[in-house]
């Protein structure tokens, strides 16, 4: 039997009838302050067996032989066989406004055939971001979550052994220099662009200001940035202290989100939908194989054969007829309820109604 229905298990619509307030720093952020990227080459060593081999991880052992040299060890090449050693890539990030001699977290990632990082130690490693500069230095006991262990006949493998963290395993070593108390204008990027919420967020800047300082400091660019001019008898961090605090609700464009591959649909609150009618039905088509003996005739030289006998039946249910009309997210959605549809179906209704020119929302399918 073939049964044409649409099976997804999980679904859902998530829908607000009002957006609440937000907060301005909850909803944008000030260009120039972002974290950093660093990335280093290091070695991990102390493992139990469960490093690198160095026949095929010929970087692991060029690496080893370079750091004994730089400790005045002269190894000869090919003459490291140990799998107590592991090359990994480490990665940090580095936040605004760190000063030299603090801490920051590291991630290891093993870069060759090592089956665990499991109790290694990694040694002294340099962290650079993009100029090529080294701003941190990395080492410690590397802390793993994952665990691996095999057998002759069998291997068992649970999270990822071949990776793990150093909580603060890294020490600043340079700082970066921003100068932001002494910046004039301050921009403020919107994450969700939209003209209304740049609007909306220059205006009420500019409403606590005059009542502040006597005069506005703030001004919409464009749909994605908002320049904010610095009053001169207060420090840029005193004013964005203050101005994140203010609270604006945003705008947001209307939009029907689907994702195909878990049946998922997200409706926002300004999506409405034109009258429309819609109908619907699921397909069931049953194939029956009823194979026949047929006999040959008396006193004939034919041959007893099975004859093949096919019945084929198709059914058409949730045949319904439904009137959609959107003036509210939450009468659409009871209306596609109402059908009784499977998130296959509603994702079908939803791009035929885009199609039809009735659905007044961008259609995103992920």
């Amino acid at each position: 039997m073939i049964k044409v229905v649409g099976v997804i298990i999980v679904y859902f619509f998530t829908y607000s009838l009002a957006i609440a307030a937000s907060r301005i720093k909850d909803i944008t952020d000030i260009q120039g302050i972002r974290e950093n990227q660093l990335v280093g080459y290091g070695l991990v060593l102390g493992l139990a067996g469960t490093g690198d081999t160095m026949r095929n991880s010929l970087f692991t052992e060029q690496s080893t032989r370079s750091m004994l040299l730089r400790f005045g060890v002269a190894v000869p090449q090919g003459s490291v066989r140990a799998r107590n050693i592991a090359a990994v890539v480490v990665t940090a990030r580095l936040p605004p406004f760190v000063s030299a001699g603090e801490r920051i977290d590291v991630t290891v990632s093993s870069l060759g055939d090592a089956t665990s990082l499991q109790g290694g130690t990694l040694v002294l490693t340099p962290l650079s971001a993009a100029d090529g500069n080294a701003y941190a230095v990395a080492q410690g006991t590397i802390s793993v979550t994952g665990l691996s262990a095999s057998g002759q006949a069998e291997q068992l493998t649970e999270g990822t052994p071949t990776g793990g963290r150093i909580p603060g395993g890294a020490f600043v070593e340079r700082e970066l220099t921003a100068g932001f108390n002494k910046a004039d204008v301050l921009s403020l990027k919107i994450r969700n662009p939209d003209f209304a919420t740049a609007t909306k967020i220059a205006e009420v800047i500019n409403r606590h200001a005059s009542n502040a300082y006597g005069k506005a400091i703030a001004q919409a660019e464009d749909f994605r940035t908002v320049s904010v001019k610095r009053p001169g008898s207060m420090t840029a961090s005193k004013l964005m202290a203050v101005v994140g605090n203010l609270s604006i609700t945003p705008d947001a464009p209307a939009r029907v989100v689907i994702d195909e591959k878990t049946g998922t649909i997200v409706i926002g609150s300004k999506v409405r939908v034109s009258p429309v009618a819609v109908a619907h039905g699921n397909i069931t088509i049953r194939v029956t194989e009823m194979p026949e003996i047929v006999q040959p005739l008396p006193f004939s030289d034919g041959l007893t054969a099975l004859q093949p006998s096919t019945d084929i039946s198709a059914e058409q249910s949730g045949d319904k007829v439904a009137f959609l009309s959107g003036p509210s997210l939450e009468r659409l959605v009871h209306g596609l309820n109402r059908i009784g549809l499977k998130p296959t179906g509603i994702i079908a209704i939803l791009q035929a109604i885009k199609t039809a020119g009735a659905l007044q929302a961008d259609l995103v399918i992920q």
